[in-house]
């Protein structure tokens, strides 16, 4: 096989080559492994059964044709099927990088820890919950500091961009990738890059130093300011290299993620020493692999207050009904989640759960079924539900905004009027409806103490992976474990609420409401979601392990089974 000049574009032969064996250098990565990996090329062609015998840890390469851009894979087999599908390194394509020792062994806040370094075959496993024969499954290179390091402090030169939407918590991530920068690892030069990814070539920076971002914590927002859209690879990268930038800290949605991986791509192909960082942000928790993004626990919590409200405004007045339209483009975790810490819900409309209107069973008939129980009742809606009822007579639903995604119809306005229409049409009983939209209150706060404390773990890891030598992942919780994640895990797909999952289940059983799914509704859920057997067998397609939905995880957010690309 071919060798792989370091930045060059050579590729691999199109038949896979025979499996090597591979050992782990001490710093964590593979040695040698630049002669053996070509981190633009794809795995999704090559079919490989689990080891089974032998305790050798063995790579496995290839490349899919066609004219796509296919994301990297680096991904090693162990025994019981055992998968671990790691990060890139500079040393991938930068053999001869020196090493240095970690700082941290002479920070003295660290003095007391007993065992600060992470193992380097350390990983988090992806499924927990197995069965006695099960196969052992997917893994991810657990994060933290490593006992050595491939950047020196005076060396490194940092850079921070926020990109897309508000969330609760930016302000902490930038606060503590600063702080840590500088606290742990004795950095001085960090930048804060303005107006997302145009303002690598299109704005100002701005120097961030521990002083001047010792309180923008307590602000909601981002202090560096946000936008979507504005990513030109070729740009951000000329400009990364002219500013002597070496690391890249990059926080946004998989929209972001999917940008930061075309600028880890183009930086390998130039050969520099640059770490690329991904810390995912989404307010709608539909992040793949991950528990759950950070500020979302902000989000749930500041949404009981358009739900107080709604409720206050409901049992006062007779016949009364409010209605309250919260964030969730395609997934319905916020809603879900405040509806079952709120308990005062009487419906949830959640772009997973098809409902409908009229007839027998339909929203309506609920609707008037519960005032004549309790004189009063609360809708929550997710911003993506009901989408097809409203999409015939409007052309917008094909529209896009700078980031790509659809531009929504307002269901909350729609459905308030329906109900309006609905009332006034049979005379039967007269309503008083009051909506509320908290969206940009909720997303424009400042976050809460759990979210302030998350953050900090993620920009703690992100530094740690950067300094250690990783280079194009996205960090995250993955069961309750922070680990490093391909940024191609995070962006195939977007996580959603599983409606035959028990935390649906718990919901329905909450407001009483019905499903308003059909049979068939049910039954296309259940064999969407149902793992199949042979998967838990270890033989699950493309040698990637299938991540069982487990209660636990629902409950953070992770209810979503993750299935790689076909």
């Amino acid at each position: 096989m071919p060798s792989l000049i370091p930045g060059s574009m050579e590729s691999l032969p199109n038949n896979p080559p025979v499996p090597q064996k591979i050992k782990a250098d001490t710093n964590g990565s593979l040695k040698n492994s630049n002669r053996l990996l070509d981190l633009r090329s794809s795995l999704s062609s090559v079919k490989v059964p689990p080891v089974k015998n032998g305790s050798e840890v063995k790579l496995r390469l290839g490349k899919k044709m066609g004219s796509e851009s296919k994301p990297c894979m680096k991904i090693e087999y162990g025994d019981g099927g055992y998968v671990l599908e790691d990060v890139p390194h500079l040393t991938d394509y930068l053999p001869h990088l020196p090493v240095f020792p970690n700082p941290l062994q002479n920070n003295p806040a660290y003095s007391v820890v007993k065992q600060y370094f992470v193992n380097v075959d350390d990983t988090v496993a992806q499924k927990i919950v197995v069965h006695k024969n099960s196969s052992r499954g997917t893994h991810f290179r657990r994060s933290g500091p490593r006992q050595k390091v491939y950047f020196e402090s005076d060396e490194v030169h940092a850079c921070i961009v926020t990109c897309g939407g508000l969330c609760p918590g930016l302000n902490t991530v930038i606060r503590e990738i600063v702080c840590g920068l500088s606290d742990m690892y004795g950095v001085n030069k960090i930048l804060g890059i303005e107006g997302g990814y145009r303002g690598f070539y299109a704005r100002n920076t701005v120097t961030l130093t521990p002083k001047s971002v010792n309180d923008i914590h307590k602000r909601g927002g981002t202090i560096l300011g946000t936008s979507r859209g504005g990513h030109d690879t070729m740009k951000i990268v000329d400009s990364i290299q002219d500013r002597g930038i070496n690391q890249v800290y990059i926080i946004g949605g998989d929209g972001t993620q999917k940008g930061a991986s075309a600028i880890f791509e183009e930086i390998q192909r130039r050969g520099l020493k640059v770490a690329i960082a991904g810390i995912p942000k989404t307010i709608d928790n539909d992040i793949a692999v991950i528990d759950k993004s950070f500020g979302f626990d902000t989000a749930v919590e500041e949404a009981q207050r358009a739900i107080n409200a709604a409720h206050v405004e409901a049992e006062s007045i007779e016949n009364g009904i409010g209605v309250v339209k919260l964030m969730g483009r395609y997934s319905g975790f916020i809603a879900m989640h405040a509806t079952l810490a709120s308990r005062d819900v009487d419906c949830c409309l959640i772009p997973e759960s098809p409902f409908y209107l009229e007839g027998k069973g339909g929203l309506l008939e609920f609707i008037e079924r519960r005032l004549k129980e309790n004189g009063h009742m609360v809708i929550v809606v997710a911003e993506g539900a009901g989408q097809d009822l409203i999409a015939k007579s409007m052309e917008s639903m094909n529209h896009e905004d700078a980031s790509g995604n659809k531009l929504l119809l307002d269901i909350g306005l729609w459905l308030s009027q329906k109900i309006k229409d609905h009332f006034s049409s049979n005379k039967k009983m007269a309503i008083n409806l009051k909506y509320i939209d908290p969206t940009y209150m909720v997303r424009a706060v400042p976050s809460n103490a759990s979210d302030n404390v998350y953050c900090t773990l993620l920009a703690h890891s992100a530094i740690h992976g950067a300094m250690a030598g990783y280079t194009g992942f996205t960090i995250g919780p993955v069961n309750g474990r922070h680990a490093y994640i391909p940024f191609y895990r995070i962006t195939e797909k977007c996580k959603k609420v599983v409606i035959t999952d028990r935390m649906w289940a718990r919901l329905l059983s909450s407001t009483n409401q019905p499903s308003f799914l059909s049979h068939e509704h049910v039954e296309d859920a259940r064999n969407e979601d149902e793992t199949p057997a042979h998967l838990l067998e270890g033989n699950s397609k493309n040698g990637h392990a299938d991540e069982q939905v487990t209660d636990n995880q629902q409950m953070n957010g992770g209810g979503i089974k993750e299935l790689m690309s076909k």
